[in-house]
Parts: structure tokens; sequence; C-alpha cells
């Protein structure tokens, strides 16, 4: 299998055509932005410590039923992935106030929330990926059934038990996360994209510290140190 041409490009991978009509390429990038790309710079290696926190975490979630579209990784910074018609939703499930919600609701930093919230965002960069609910999406025909809408947030909930225990062993509170989601050539919907500290917020569970994105939105710190660190705990956890 060899790549072809590049399919889709974005913030933080390269999508390539395969030999192979049913398998891509994900080629990690080592860009880093924030707040719709207003803020832009890179950190050398980033992408590869993306792939591989991906890449394990995908294998955690397949031993626990989760359907993704990880096949293999086939270097550093590159995957190989099942083809998938992507669902234009963003997932995000939150277990501690923080962000976009702290400002939207006034809940204050740092609250640890009753039981996990999962939220819709429509992926559309030109209006700035909105918060969306069930009828919006429904009406955009973002999915073909309420239904889908239903499995997407009971596939958040599971994904979110599985990490947020997985993670407290590393040391770490999930925080919250974004996932996305996609259709495989048989009609299910699988996970897709990726999952690591660009889509997951991580605070140390001793100290509070951010070991993920919003080092590098806030200029916190170095974020291939923190991202580095999180592969390590994970490594630990794992062996």
């Amino acid at each position: 299998m060899k790549k072809i041409e590049p399919l889709y490009e974005g913030k933080a991978k390269k999508i390539w055509k395969t030999t192979d009509p049913n398998l891509l390429i994900a080629e990690f990038k080592d860009s880093l932005t924030a707040f719709d790309a207003q803020k832009k710079s890179s950190a050398k290696g980033k992408g590869a410590l993306n792939c591989k926190i991906s890449a394990y975490l995908f294998e955690l979630l397949e031993k626990h039923g989760i359907k993704t579209h990880f096949v293999e990784c086939i270097s550093d910074n590159e995957m190989v992935i099942k083809k998938a018609q992507m669902i234009m939703i963003e997932v995000v499930v939150r277990n501690i106030a923080t962000g976009s919600l702290t400002k939207r609701l006034g809940i204050p930093d740092g609250t640890v929330l009753p039981f996990a919230l999962v939220e819709f965002y429509y992926k559309n960069d030109d209006l700035h990926d909105p918060l969306i609910n069930d009828e919006h999406a429904l009406i955009l025909e973002l999915v073909e059934h309420e239904s889908e809408l239903e499995e997407l947030k009971r596939l958040g909930r599971e994904i979110n038990v599985v990490l947020k225990s997985f993670f407290d062993k590393a040391g770490l509170n999930l925080v919250d996360f974004k996932v996305e989601f996609g259709k495989d050539s048989e009609g299910n919907i699988i996970l897709a994209d990726e999952i690591s500290p660009d889509s997951c917020r991580f605070w140390d569970k001793e100290s509070g510290r951010k070991m993920d994105k919003d080092l590098f939105r806030h200029d916190l710190g170095d974020v291939k140190v923190a991202y580095a660190e999180v592969l390590q705990r994970i490594q630990k956890v794992i062996s």
C-alpha cells in the first residue's frame, strides 16, 4: 500500500489516498493552532507524539468494544486508517467546568460536574464550529436519524468512562475532550480523527498543572514537554 495523493489537509493532520480504496493514511503535523487558527505556531515532533498517543488510545478503546478507524502506525507521525464518511459534528464530553463552558454558563472554573456533559458542535470553520442542539443537527441534516444523535451521545459517554478511568491511573484528571465520528463502508458509526492533548484537557491530579494545548493557547509552558510526559504516563500504565 502506498500514498497516491492528498485528500484533505486540516489544522493538525493531512489525509492521503492510498492504493487501497478502503484505507487512508493520516499524517500528523507539527503545527499548533488556537482560537480559530488566529494563533499559530509549530513544535517539532508534536505530530509524532500525537500520533503515538492516539494509537495507544484507539487500541485501548478497541479492547473495550468501541470501534475506531485505526489500523496501524507506519511511521512516527503516520497511521493507516479505515476510510469513513465523516459526520460533521464535534462531540465534546466534559467532566470538569473550564473554558467556554465557564464563559457561557458562569460555572466556576474547576467545578466537578455532577455527571458527564455531552455537547454537540457543528464542524464548520466558516461558522467557527458553533454549539448546536439535536434539532439543529437534524435541520442541518448532519445525521440521517435522531437515533444517530443518541448513538453519538452514548459513544461519547462510553469513551469517557474508559478514558477517565485510564487517565486516573496515569495521575491525570480528564477534564474534557472532543471526539469525531464517521460511518464505515457498512454504515456503522466508528470513532475517527484523533485523541490527543490537542483534543483533550488533562490536569495533573496532584498539582493541577495543565498538560494539553491550553499551554499553547494561554502561553503557559512548553507543549512538547507536556505531550511527551502524557505519552510516558500512558506507556507506564499500559506496561
